[in-house]
């Protein structure tokens, strides 16, 4: 099977390595090299350095729709286009090349969380299951006929991060099945429900902590915006990032949402019903400290409260 795969973020690597391994990928497609970390060096995206260990020839264009980029594709006589976390949009003139389409990669149980933050969203939304889907590109947002669907468990405390760790894996598995089972017949592409839920780009602020919510809602909004962009709150007019919590109390509240409780050792903050022990957090140009380490030096003699 002649197969090209385009992808930039870590969920695409185990799948390109499968593919790698089961057929050989002729080309893999990737986003351009970008800034990054406080030194804004110039980074290769995770897929460039799994393409260049695996030997696979590598494409980074601006935009895959070029004209250009299209010869190549064309001249490589496509049986499929492999597409996962790419982050370009692809239109018709390429996943109309190859000849079982384009067929992509996506961490949820489409049509549930089309879109760019489908991990994410579904942790924040309290979601306890979710799952990975090979569905054929089309014109729409993730609207595209559906060929195999797996169904995967969120742990109580799992961050984006983690889960999406364990969805590319699954979505390795997956994109192997669904282009055998294309080839011989068996997997036929059905047309996907068109209500969907959308689950859109984050943004820093989307990671802002409301005290005044339940804090089983708290906590799903840590671990589902860990890594990115981390949720954030402020303590004395200054940023603080909490990057892990749990649930201790779901009952009512016994002070305002965002007071830090006087507790031996732990750093519990109350929320609007319940209370939230917060496990990992990191003051403004400080190294990330546990709740014991954080109570001990900010909070002793001066109790606060978060906003």
């Amino acid at each position: 099977m002649r197969i090209a795969f385009a992808g930039t973020g870590s969920f695409g690597v185990p799948a390109l390595h499968r593919l790698a391994e089961t057929y050989g990928v002729l080309l893999a497609i990737t986003q351009p090299d970008r800034p990054a970390g406080r030194g804004l060096k110039l980074t290769p995206p995770p897929v460039k350095v799994a393409a260049q260990e695996l030997g696979i020839p590598i494409l980074q264009p601006r935009t895959i729709n070029a004209p250009p980029v299209l010869d190549q594709l064309q001249a490589l006589d496509l049986d499929a286009l492999v597409v996962a976390a790419f982050g370009q949009f692809l239109r018709p003139a390429v996943f109309g090349l190859p000849r079982q389409g384009a067929v992509n990669i996506h961490a949820s149980l489409l049509p549930r969380y089309r879109g760019a933050a489908p991990v994410a969203w579904a942790i924040i939304r309290g979601e306890r299951e979710t799952g990975v889907t090979t569905f054929v590109l089309d014109e729409g947002m993730d609207t595209g006929p559906l060929l195999l669907q797996r169904a995967v468990a969120i742990g109580p405390d799992e961050t984006a991060g983690e889960l999406e760790a364990r969805l590319a894996g699954v979505g390795a598995d997956l994109i192997v099945e669904s282009l055998d089972g294309m080839a011989r017949g068996e997997v036929v592409p059905r047309p996907q429900p068109e209500e969907g839920t959308l689950a859109p780009k984050l943004h820093k602020e989307d990671g802002r902590i409301r005290w005044e919510w339940e804090a089983r809602r708290i906590h799903d909004l840590v671990r589902g915006t860990n890594p990115w962009p981390g949720a954030h709150t402020t303590l004395r007019d200054k940023l603080v990032k909490v990057h892990r919590t749990r649930v201790v109390d779901e009952g009512e509240a016994e002070a305002p949402g965002g007071t830090i409780l006087p507790r031996r050792d732990r750093l519990l903050v109350a929320a609007g019903h319940g209370v939230v022990e917060v496990l990992e957090i990191q003051p403004a140009g400080c190294r990330v400290l546990s709740g014991p380490e954080f109570a001990r030096g900010y909070c002793r003699d001066q109790g606060g409260r978060f906003f």
